[in-house]
């Protein structure tokens, strides 16, 4: 009788059991379903400020952009987690069976969703930028709220990226997965930083 085959959900999983998993080293789970974890409430904060703005004016054209664009990578930052642990399962099978060559391609899909947080959590800030003229007062502190959480994303995800990339031997991918980062998270920055800054006077 073949062996019954079971596929874990991580991101069906309670917080706190998903939270202990990501703490075990033996664990499926890694750095980028942590980010992925984190990228998720982040999405979830803006998309609570701008069903806020909505409810006060519901012809806000923005806050119904932001509102429907933030739930989307709610969701889309949820189904990371798991995608997360797909993504090194190849390194993992070449790590045990394959040789350098194997091992060498596979590092960089294990780095790729990493990358996607960085990414989307660009768009993640850059959404709260354009909502802030149009959210009330009393929900403010959630935009400032998401854009610190998207940045510490975006942070943890871009380190593990880096790492993973450095491991590879071609020096210019290293390059450009380092360089990149650095300059996505340093515009990212910039632009949470003058958002919470702005907020931080106005609440």
């Amino acid at each position: 009788m073949a062996e019954k085959l079971v596929i874990e959900i991580f991101k069906e999983k309670p917080v706190a059991e998903l939270a202990k998993n990501i703490s075990e080293p033996d664990s499926k789970l890694e750095t980028g379903s942590a980010a992925a974890v984190c990228a998720a409430f982040a999405s979830a904060l803006l998309e609570r400020a701008a069903i806020f703005a909505q409810s006060a004016d519901s012809e806000d054209e923005c806050a119904a952009y932001v509102s429907k664009n933030a739930g989307i990578l709610r969701d889309y930052m949820a189904h990371l987690i798991d995608e997360d642990v797909k993504s090194r399962a190849v390194l993992k099978r070449a790590m045990k069976e394959g040789g350098e060559r194997e091992i060498e391609a596979a590092r960089h899909p294990a780095g790729a969703i990493c990358a996607e947080i960085v990414n989307m959590m660009c768009k993640c800030i850059s959404l709260a930028s354009e909502l802030h003229p149009h959210c009330p007062k009393e929900a403010l502190h959630y935009l400032a709220e998401s854009a610190e959480m998207a940045l510490g994303a975006m942070k943890a995800a871009g380190i593990y990226a880096v790492d993973m990339a450095d491991k590879c031997s071609d020096d210019t991918y290293r390059y450009i997965i380092r360089r990149e980062n650095e300059l996505m998270i340093q515009d990212a920055e910039k632009s949470a930083r003058e958002l919470v800054s702005k907020i931080m006077q106005e609440i």
